[in-house]
């Protein structure tokens, strides 16, 4: 079999993994076979036979194939389904986004058409039965349930049937396959445990395990290692063996040794590590490296040279139901390769880096792991950075390792994969597996998935399936067949770059790769171009036809510049795309992105010809202007161009024409000037368009004296000199080339100083910075400050501002220390007479504001600071003044400008504040500006009292009795005090001001005066007036309110009840009066004001209310009564006293006052002393009963219902202590049941000694203990007679923290026993059986008992009744009334829920 067409396949099939031939092969697609290698499987399988496809499946139920091409069976990629739809891009915006990523179709999804019918007629004809497992080397191995394997050659020849079905019967179903690395020897596990080996070569039996594995378990796993002699297997009871093959003396034996017992946790997948024929010798080989993964970790062991754990990962947790997977490669890493072991269970794949170290160690790294959103049923390495994972929807993910990503997802509902779930539950064995096994055994696909050379077969249960990598040509080839052009260019695009993954077929060398590519991303352009042509709707709505084209055309732009092939875009593609009048326009249009971003700096005439007719006819006059001026000059026809663009105003291109195509600086000024020039001569005002065209000019000018080019780059080196020269030139001509007799001299730089005189002057002033020592500039810059000077001054054309920002030019000149420039001085003070004309109040601020900003840069000493101080004093120019002052240091003096200033002068008090508060100063500056602001308080205060309070208290603490008294003012003084005396935050919160309560009474004076709505505040946040005195003050002025809250801090509670009843009288007499008044006039109008004193009535009654429930805390019956009776009795003798319109609604309203303060009262005074003081009053003495019969039911409504309410708290209460109790006593009642029937100190029965009596003692906890034993321990606390003696469970108590003495507090015993009961056990004389006596000594809460306590009150979940009833009368004390019950009810009754019932 050494040349049997396997081992060849073999032999090819792993040189694919030649990971070390990086000179001509990627390293990213190593594991791509060289073009002379012999045919590997792979090949074999999709050669074409008869020119008909090899894999077509027929049968369309068992497999989709709709989207076939010749070489695969295609199933649709969801991850790139989404990527070719276009119509989100807008018009003309359409380029290619290099950041998204196009993978296509990666694998070729292939039917094994020969060995799926195989499987079927094997199935049919001899009973074979369903397909069981699968197994992929040189050749392909298939088992079955009826115990056959069925060997395939790489023709999908069936070359050899193993088993028959008498031994199937007896062994039952073919559990698992195992192909040695020569091919040479086929291993088969079966359901009911056994294991043949079967020779590949003649399809003889060598050998039938049955003793290698605990019998009754099914095969879950056999495996070759890389040595031919020893193998591993894993069984159903998640157990592995290594069997050891010998022969001696022709006879062939087994050796089993367990490697892991599945008593210690179930293996439920194996897996070694075999290297292909280039590793053989590589070192990690030795160890024959083993992995495993169990239910809750990852193992890697060595069999060699002996038994040893290298590594256990336990798994992050995950549903119990997923499969534990494991998968080795090779791996490049970082120029050494060495085996890498994949392992996922759930949906997160892990990676560990297996290497030997030098000290012959194996040293285990974990690499970067990734998630998936599913869960994992199959993982295998298709090459050394790609995997291949199904999930447990039938999901065929292909992921890129490296970047994580995920490259195309297929659908494997169809293949109809075969699961290993009977041999995981050992059905055959009669199911005795874990019920974790058999979870994970429902989705278990093990023996259904092989990975073999860049090849991955699934097992179906009817056909077979093989994946593998498409070449990049065949990937660029599928999205061509489905049309998808862009996607195709796309996925070239990251070939020709090395950012593609899974690439199969192309040079390692990056340029003759970037040569393969591109020719077939330019045949890919032509089939695009002409596919748009052919498709091009030829009738409809002309948008639908540029929509086409828009798609399509900035593709072919894009590409073709990308690849560098402008020839290919100007000639070959626009002479086809020309044919259609609407892709030519799109073409056009497109350019115009390419151009501005210098993509394209060169079109040929023709097309550039076209464009101009083309923007210019369909008036897209802006885009034609960005595209001149990008474009290179020679290719420009200029005269034409010159021509479009000044009759469409094109100024920016007709510009770069001239300066790039003829050197031409001045022409473009000319004629700006002759457009801009008269409109602005004759005073008209300027247009939007003009506008633009004046700042145009202005930068235009500005970049040709600094030496850049307009509007973009630089002019050339060589002309930098000779263009600043000619602007000078032209700027300083004294007449223009066609001027008449009536134009003024120097017209340029009047039209510029007319148009926009500080930007015009910023220009010069940027110009300037660079004359150094060029003498001819500094000649051109002298002559242009003359002309400046003559055109500018004494003329009337020009306003203030103008002027003066001419002069600040000039002064920031002057001021340069490298000045030049001479100014006549004579000049500056005609500026200043100007400027300061007191005559003029024509923009005032204006004039100030620039004659500041010319001091500010410099002028100031072009002019006498005296004069300039009177001319500024005079004109009212209050900051020149502030700043000659503060140049001189005169800062008292500035406090005046502020105040005089109407604009400035809420500045004065920050300027104040910052100057005294701010280092830099003197202490005699300092004080000259105190006494400036002391003599002018009265202003300053008048301004904002609060912001002078401020002031003060920051600065002029000292002072405030002199303040005071320089402000005469009442009204002033009591805003500045108010302010000033009001509570504070922050760092001037607590700060004292001298004789502070001088200051607070006399404020508290002024208060009353001007704001006695204030005074309850004031007098609640102040402490610090004198009481004595603050009551003669209120007392003055009559202020009631306030006098009663002074007399009440003093302690006086009568004289302030006095004056609040005082308050109360008068209210009540103003409601007279005005009933009398209304009785008179009938005027409806009184109503109002009745019913303003009304609501001022009510006010008060419930101020002396509050005043009288405050007051009475403290005072007995008689104290009380003469508090609320005086009150009762006005009350009710102004009843009898309203008159007029509303005498009803007013007598209403006194009638319920009065039940208000009686309701109030019955709180403190008794109910026969409030009837008796209502009987003898004189207003109801001699009258009818009728008429306090509303008193007297109201207060029998109160009575009602505070009876109710007290014998309905009474029953609650005596429930819920009786239900308490009851339970307690339940609790404590319980018998005790004992844990055991010995103590558990002595661990002896508690019947020690038949013949003699003992006492024993059993806890609440189960505990029992001898009496003498727990006295040995010292567990006893409380009083020493026996009646009152507590015990500690001693255990408890040691678990609790260790033993517990007499001396530990009762109260934190934690095992004290509720019923601490005492057995005393005796021996009669007649042989009787023993006498238990229980005595209850004491009855305590242990721990258990407490939280049985604690449990019995969570249960009862319902708000208890005392809660419900202090919240009813909490609410009634909030409203303050009593009778919100009907009145006269007798049933009164309180409507309450019943609690829950709790029962046991």
């Amino acid at each position: 079999m050494s040349h049997s067409p396997d081992s060849h396949s073999l032999l090819s099939a792993s040189s694919q993994l030649n990971l070390m031939e990086v000179d001509s092969i990627d390293d990213k697609e190593f594991d791509i076979p060289q073009v002379d290698t012999p045919p590997t499987l792979e090949s074999i399988l999709n050669e074409l036979e008869d020119e008909e496809e090899p894999f077509v499946l027929e049968d369309t139920c068992i497999l989709n194939t709709d989207n076939m091409d010749a070489h695969s069976c295609e199933t649709s990629s969801l991850a790139s389904s989404d990527s070719g739809d276009p119509s989100h891009l807008k018009r003309r915006k359409r380029t290619v986004d290099m950041s998204s990523t196009v993978h296509g179709c990666v694998l070729r999804h292939s039917l094994l058409k020969g060995i799926s019918a195989q499987i079927v007629s094997a199935a049919d004809k001899v009973d074979a039965g369903l397909p069981t497992a699968i197994t992929v080397s040189g050749v392909i191995a298939v088992g079955t349930s009826h115990g056959l394997a069925l060997v395939f050659d790489t023709n999908q020849a069936l070359r050899l049937c193993l088993g028959t079905k008498t031994t199937g019967a007896e062994f039952g179903a073919v559990s698992a396959l195992s192909i040695n690395h020569d091919c040479s020897r086929l291993l088969c596990g079966f359901a009911k445990g056994q294991i043949t080996m079967w020779d590949l070569a003649n399809g003889k039996l060598l050998r039938t395990i049955t003793d290698a594995h605990p019998p009754g378990t099914a095969i879950l796993h056999v495996k070759f290692t890389d040595d031919p002699t020893i193998a591993v297997c894993n069984d159903s009871g998640g157990s592995v063996f290594e069997l050891a093959f010998r022969r001696v003396m022709g006879m062939r034996s087994c050796d089993s040794r367990c490697l892991f017992s599945g008593s210690k946790g179930e293996v439920c997948c194996i897996e070694p590590l075999r290297s292909p024929p280039d590793f053989r010798d590589h070192p990690i080989t030795h160890y024959s490296l083993l992995a495993m993964a169990s239910l809750t970790k990852i193992l890697v062991i060595g069999l060699k040279p002996s038994l040893k754990v290298w590594m256990t990962f336990p798994y992050n947790k995950s549903d119990p139901s997923s499969v534990p997977q494991l998968a080795w490669q090779f791996v490049a890493v970082q120029k050494m390769v060495n085996p890498v072991l994949a392992f996922c269970k759930g949906d997160t794949v892990h990676f560990l880096l297996v290497k030997k170290e030098e000290s012959g160690t194996i040293h285990v790294i974990k690499q970067r792991q990734f998630q998936l959103s599913c869960d994992i049923i199959s993982l295998s390495w298709i090459n050394s950075r790609t995997l291949v994972l199904v999930d447990s929807h039938e999901k065929l993910h292909v992921v890129d390792r490296p970047s994580q990503e995920v490259l195309e997802t297929l659908d494997l509902e169809q293949v109809q994969l075969v699961y290993n779930s009977r041999h995981f539950k050992s059905l055959a064995t009669g199911g005795n597996v874990s019920q974790a096994l058999a979870l994970v055994g429902e989705k278990a696909c093990y023996q259904s998935v092989s990975s073999y050379a860049g090849q991955i077969v699934y097992l179906g249960t009817k056909s077979a399936h093989i994946m593998t990598l498409r070449n990049w040509r065949e990937r660029i080839d599928c999205l061509m067949k489905q049309e998808h052009f862009v996607e195709a260019l796309s996925l070239a695009w990251s070939f020709h770059e090395g950012a593609a993954k899974a690439v199969v077929g192309l040079y390692g060398d990056s340029l003759k790769r970037k040569a393969v590519v591109s020719d077939k991303m330019i045949e890919i352009l032509f089939q695009f171009a002409e596919h748009a042509l052919k498709k091009c709707p030829e009738q409809g709505k002309i948008q639908v036809m540029e929509q086409h084209f828009q798609d399509v055309v900035p593709v072919l732009v894009d590409y073709c510049l990308l690849l560098q092939r402008a020839d290919l875009l100007f000639n070959q593609l626009y002479s086809r795309l020309v044919e259609n009048m609407v892709a030519k326009a799109v073409f056009l249009e497109s350019l115009e992105s390419y151009v501005v971003a210098d993509r394209v700096g060169h079109l040929t005439a023709a097309i550039m010809r076209d464009l101009l007719d083309h923007y210019h006819s369909n008036g897209m006059m802006d885009s034609l202007e960005r595209c001149i001026v990008h474009l290179d000059v020679t290719s420009l026809d200029i005269q034409q161009v010159v021509q479009v663009c000044w009759e469409n105003q094109l100024y920016d291109a007709m510009i770069y024409v001239f300066n790039s195509g003829m050197n031409d600086y001045i022409t473009p000024m000319e004629k700006l000037f002759a457009v801009i020039g008269p409109t602005l001569k004759e005073g008209r005002s300027l247009t939007d368009e003009n506008v633009v065209m004046g700042n145009k000019l202005l930068v235009y000018i500005s970049c040709c004296l600094a030496g850049r080019a307009y509007p973009l780059g630089d002019i050339p080196e060589d002309l930098v000199v000779q263009v600043k020269n000619q602007v000078f030139d032209f700027l300083i001509r004294l007449h223009s080339a066609d001027s008449s007799e009536e134009e003024d001299v120097f017209p340029f730089i009047r039209t510029l100083l007319h148009f926009d005189t500080r930007e015009f002057l910023n220009v010069l002033a940027m110009t300037f910075e660079d004359f150094k020592n060029d003498k001819q500039a500094l000649e051109y810059q002298q002559r242009i400050v003359d002309i400046l000077l003559q055109v500018m001054v004494d003329n009337a054309d020009f306003t203030p501002s103008q002027v003066g920002g001419l002069f600040t030019f000039l002064a920031r000149q002057l001021a340069k220390p490298d000045n030049t420039l001479f100014v006549n001085r004579k000049l500056f003070d005609q500026v200043l007479e100007f400027l300061c004309c007191p005559d003029d109040d024509s923009r005032h601020t204006e004039r100030q504001q620039v004659l500041l900003e010319l001091l500010q840069v410099g002028g100031v000493v072009q002019f006498n600071e005296e004069r300039l101080l009177m001319l500024a004093e005079k004109a009212k120019f209050y900051q020149i003044c502030e700043f000659l002052y503060e140049k001189n240091h005169q800062y008292d003096m500035i406090i005046d400008c502020y105040l005089k200033d109407p604009l400035r002068k809420w500045e004065i008090f920050n300027y104040i504040h910052n100057l005294l508060s701010m280092p830099g100063y003197s202490h005699e500056e300092k004080q000259r500006v105190k006494s400036k602001v002391l003599k002018h308080i009265r202003d300053v205060v008048t301004l904002d009292p609060s912001k002078s309070a401020d002031l003060v208290l920051f600065h002029f603490t000292s002072e405030v009795q002199d303040i005071v008294s320089e402000l005469q003012d009442d009204q002033l003084l009591f805003n500045f005090l108010n302010c000033l005396l009001e509570p504070r935050e922050g760092p001037h919160s607590g700060s004292i001001l001298p004789q502070e309560g001088d200051l607070h009474e006399l404020l508290l004076d002024l208060m009353c005066r001007f704001a006695p709505d204030q005074l309850l505040s004031f007098l609640h946040t102040s402490q610090h007036y004198r009481l004595e005195d603050a009551i003669q003050i209120t007392q003055k002025h009559h202020c009631n309110e306030a006098t009663a809250y002074l007399l009440e801090m003093k302690g006086d509670v009568h004289g302030a009840f006095a004056v609040s009843l005082e308050t109360l009288k008068e209210t009540l007499c103003a409601l007279t009066a005005e009933s009398d008044s209304g009785a008179k006039d009938g005027r409806w109008d009184e109503a109002v004001r009745t019913e303003s004193v009304l609501m001022k009535l009510k006010e008060s009654v419930n101020d002396i209310i509050v005043f009288c429930h405050r007051s009475c805390q403290g005072l007995d019956q008689k104290q009380r009564e003469v508090l609320w009776f005086p009150l009762l009795d006005t009350m009710m003798a102004s009843q009898k006293q309203v008159k007029g319109l509303n005498a009803k609604h007013t007598s209403d309203v006194l009638k319920e006052l009065t039940m208000k303060v009686l309701n109030a009262m019955s709180s403190f005074i008794s109910l026969p002393a409030i009837i008796q003081q209502i009987l003898q009053d004189p207003v109801y003495g001699k009258g009818k009963l009728a008429e306090i019969q509303g008193l007297i039911l109201g207060m029998l409504d109160t009575f009602n219902y505070e009876q109710t309410l007290l014998e309905t708290t009474t029953n609650l209460l005596n429930y819920d202590l009786h239900w308490s109790l009851a339970h307690l006593r339940a609790a404590v009642t319980r018998g005790l049941h004992p844990r055991q029937d010995c103590c558990n100190i002595c661990l002896q029965q508690y019947k020690r000694r038949q013949d003699a009596s003992e006492e024993i003692i059993v806890f609440s906890c189960g505990h029992l203990y001898h009496l003498q034993c727990l006295q040995q321990k010292d567990c006893v606390w409380g009083c020493a007679s026996e009646l009152q003696r507590q015990w500690r469970c001693y255990k408890c108590s040691a678990i609790h923290g260790g033993r517990v003495g007499p001396s530990t507090e009762p109260k934190r015993g934690r095992s004290t026993s509720l019923a601490q009961t005492h057995v005393t056990s005796a021996r009669q004389d007649t042989g009787a059986s023993a006498l238990r006596k229980k005595v209850f000594t004491e009855a305590a809460l242990d721990l258990q008992q407490e939280q049985s306590w604690d449990e019995i009150r969570c249960l009862y979940r319902g708000p208890s009744r005392l809660s419900m009833l202090s919240e009813v009368s909490h609410c009634h004390e909030k409203t303050g009334s009593l009778f919100s019950v009907q009145l006269g009810t007798e049933s009164f009754q309180l409507k309450l829920s019943p609690p829950p019932l709790f029962e046991e």
